[in-house]
């Protein structure tokens, strides 16, 4: 089948991106991988020692940077639907973590350590109707967060890519019901015309929503 136009123009831009390049010299298995480095040199969220959980991980750009940074003492648990490459130093369940018995597995590799932080890269696979993309893009930062709820220790943190535009105020409002301290982050390595950016929740507080309050659901919009 002959690609589109656009197609032809998104590999063009994809190939001559020089994140891309840089990505393929250093040995990184995605551009992705310069936005957390960015915000890792700001912020310093990972340390040596830490436990962490890596969402929507393929093909693994963060989960390499996050072995290297929290060392032999730490632990990365990388989780995906796809498929991803073993990492040394991380373990990997494939599997959507909405189901129960992946979301089991997931506790049992956790294996009662306190987690220290939960970052999320995911993104859903793009309709082409905005509506629709948005609202799937705002409901994986909903799961997201409610699996940080569940796992994060008191005064973790947790970092998630949001798409701005319907709905991303008020996961803003619903992150900072769990967080002393919510920001954004844009780093130099999203594409300026993308509305990605980075919501970094700081300080966990695991009693700070009211009793009786909804949670989030599962389903598809």
């Amino acid at each position: 089948m002959a690609r589109s136009k656009s197609s032809h123009a998104w590999l063009r831009e994809h190939f001559d991106d020089p994140y891309v390049k840089r990505a393929q010299k250093e040995g990184y298995r995605a551009r992705a991988v310069y936005k957390l480095l960015e915000i890792q040199e700001k912020d310093r969220l990972m340390r040596p020692g830490m436990v962490m959980l890596d969402l929507g991980a393929a093909p693994g750009s963060w989960s390499q940077i996050a072995a290297r940074l929290v060392g032999d003492r730490g632990v990365v648990i990388a989780t995906d639907i796809l498929p991803m490459d073993s990492l040394a130093g991380v373990q990997f369940l494939q599997g959507d973590f909405r189901e129960a018995e992946v979301f089991e597995a997931l506790l049992d590799m956790i294996a009662g350590r306190s987690v220290d932080l939960v970052i999320s890269d995911m993104a859903p696979n793009i309709s082409g109707t905005a509506a629709v993309d948005q609202a799937r893009s705002m409901n994986l930062c909903e799961l997201a967060l409610e699996m940080a709820v569940k796992v994060l220790k008191p005064g973790g943190n947790f970092l998630v890519k949001v798409f701005q535009g319907e709905g991303s105020d008020v996961f803003r409002k619903d992150m900072a019901k769990h967080f002393k301290d919510v920001k954004t982050r844009k780093p130099q390595a999203s594409r300026p015309r993308s509305r990605e950016v980075y919501m970094l929740g700081c300080g966990f507080e695991p009693h700070s929503v009211m009793a009786g309050e909804p949670e989030y659901g599962y389903d598809e919009p």
